[in-house]
């Protein structure tokens, strides 16, 4: 289950009233710096812009591979361990607007993750240490350590050993 914060909205949907959560501002240097770090063919580089910029902690020897989106309006709520490998054009979420709400939720990737390319991690969820998470997958729940899941809706594909 995810863990998530609910913030009840009045008046048009949430995504019409986002710079009453987060600054224009801080929202603009994110997505310039995201931006950069998305198309940076350097790892130490791309890290120290999560880490020192975006206030993302990130552990050492983690890759993010080309074209990976992170949250742009609450980076700082995304935790990457240790040697972790996040695939190509992923995209990571801590917030999602809806109607009549937004939600906010920490995203913990444990140390020795594979996260496939193309996957989509919603907010809220934690993914266990040594888990592997298939290509295309939409990570809308937790995920156990040293697990293989999949797909959309996610699943367990093989057990944890």
């Amino acid at each position: 289950m995810r863990k998530l914060e609910r913030y009840p909205v009045k008046g048009p949907n949430a995504l019409w009233q986002m710079y009453k959560t987060v600054s224009p501002l801080k929202a603009v240097r994110n997505f310039i710096f995201i931006q950069l770090a998305r198309y940076c063919p350097s790892l130490p580089v791309k890290n120290w812009i999560y880490r020192r910029v975006l206030g993302m902690k990130v552990g050492r020897h983690t890759s993010f591979a080309l074209m990976v989106m992170v949250d742009v309006f609450f980076p700082e709520r995304i935790e990457v361990g240790d040697n972790s490998i996040i695939g190509y054009n992923t995209t990571i979420l801590a917030h999602e607007y809806l109607i009549k709400e937004y939600r906010l939720g920490d995203v913990k990737i444990g140390s020795s993750v594979l996260i496939g390319a193309n996957t989509t991690i919603l907010p809220g969820v934690t993914i266990g240490d040594g888990a592997v998470v298939a290509a295309g997958s939409v990570v809308h729940k937790d995920v156990a350590p040293g697990a293989f899941v999949g797909g959309n809706p996610l699943r367990e594909l093989r057990r944890a050993e």
